[in-house]
């Protein structure tokens, strides 16, 4: 079995950030969304992966490498244009050739068993396999009609959905979801829609099977839907100091702090992941919070917030709250205002309050 793993895309829904990256690239918990992914891909057993890339070919491959982190083999197929899932397929053709596959999306958090998910393709041997979960905003979605556990119809962003149950970003195909694809129009939406062509292996009469996810789904694709992610992801998280921290500061709760960062003077409370380092003086760092890679956090409050590598927070008055800081961001203030903020900057943004 191999894997398709999609990584194209413009991520419109979460600009300014992705004007300057790729959205399976922005991190979550102080990981890039996509690895979480790859991770799961590989323990499932499956080691050769097609990564379907658009605008941000280069910067993906350049994030991911070979795939030999992994002890993987990466192959990079470009999609010219966005046109659909069903069309990243097809691009992929000559790639997938005649093997089974796994088709996730790169923005995609799951957290559950991928391997169970390939044992159980693997044993009843369906034409498709699709992972329903409920959610309360179908018409956002491709949504399954069933009848008890039978799959009677797909249909994407449907206006009056027939169920809750969402398809979350993860299939498995064998060879004949070619053949169905083959015979495809666009959508409404000018897209191949993937929906369509499993409805068309419905059609003829094929297997498919579905199972509902047990744990919890995040596509990735909004701020909202990014910071829940990071919140879920960090509840998680192993303590692990592996930085300096000074007699007056407090750790308190899950704290992860990477090699070289120093906190002084603060209070940490988690849980936090910070990266490697990183300095922290004179400030509060609140439960679900991620900082990356060489940041510094001076006489500031945050919670509940992403901020990536090489920003620097200094002397902000209001806590930050809820918020999404870009690469390279730079944020400071004289004075202290009682407020709070809710931010989200692109990369090597600047933000002075007075």
């Amino acid at each position: 079995m191999k894997a398709l793993i999609l990584a194209g895309g413009k991520g419109t829904r979460l600009r300014p950030i992705t004007f300057s990256m790729a959205k399976q690239l922005v991190p979550v918990a102080n990981k890039p969304v996509i690895e979480y992914g790859i991770e799961s891909i590989v323990h499932a057993g499956i080691r050769d992966f097609g990564i379907i890339v658009g605008d941000t070919a280069k910067e993906v491959e350049g994030a991911l490498g070979d795939g030999s982190r992994w002890g993987a083999r990466f192959t990079y197929i470009p999609q010219p244009e966005p046109l659909g899932l069903a069309h990243a397929v097809a691009t992929a053709r000559g790639y997938l050739a005649e093997d089974d596959f796994i088709m996730y999306l790169g923005d995609n958090l799951i957290k559950t068993d991928v391997a169970e998910f390939v044992r159980e393709f693997e044993r009843h041997r369906p034409a498709a396999m699709i992972l329903l979960t409920p959610v309360p905003n179908p018409s956002e979605f491709g949504v399954a009609e069933m009848e008890g556990d039978r799959v009677v119809r797909l249909e994407e962003k449907p206006k009056h959905p027939k169920s809750n149950l969402a398809l979350v970003g993860v299939y498995l195909f064998d060879r004949r979801i070619h053949q169905s694809i083959e015979t495809l129009k666009p959508s409404w939406r000018g897209e191949y829609e993937i929906t369509d062509a499993i409805q068309g292996l419905i059609e003829r009469g094929l297997e498919v099977r579905s199972h509902v996810v047990r744990g919890w789904w995040k596509d990735t694709g909004t701020v909202d839907a990014m910071l829940e992610a990071n919140r879920l992801l960090l509840e998680d998280i192993e303590p692990s100091i592996q930085g300096s921290v000074d007699g007056s500061s407090r750790i308190e709760g899950r704290v992860s702090l990477g090699e070289g960062t120093v906190v002084e003077g603060s209070t940490v409370r988690g849980p936090v992941a910070i990266g490697r380092n990183c300095v922290i003086r004179d400030s509060y760092i609140g439960p679900f919070t991620a900082i990356a890679d060489n940041t510094q956090v001076i006489g500031t409050e945050i919670e509940n917030s992403i901020v990536l590598q090489d920003s620097k927070l200094a002397r902000v008055p209001s806590r930050i709250e809820g918020s999404l800081l870009g690469r390279g961001v730079s944020g400071s203030s004289e004075g202290r205002v009682p407020r709070s903020l809710r931010i989200v900057m692109g990369d090597s943004s600047s933000l002075s309050l007075p």
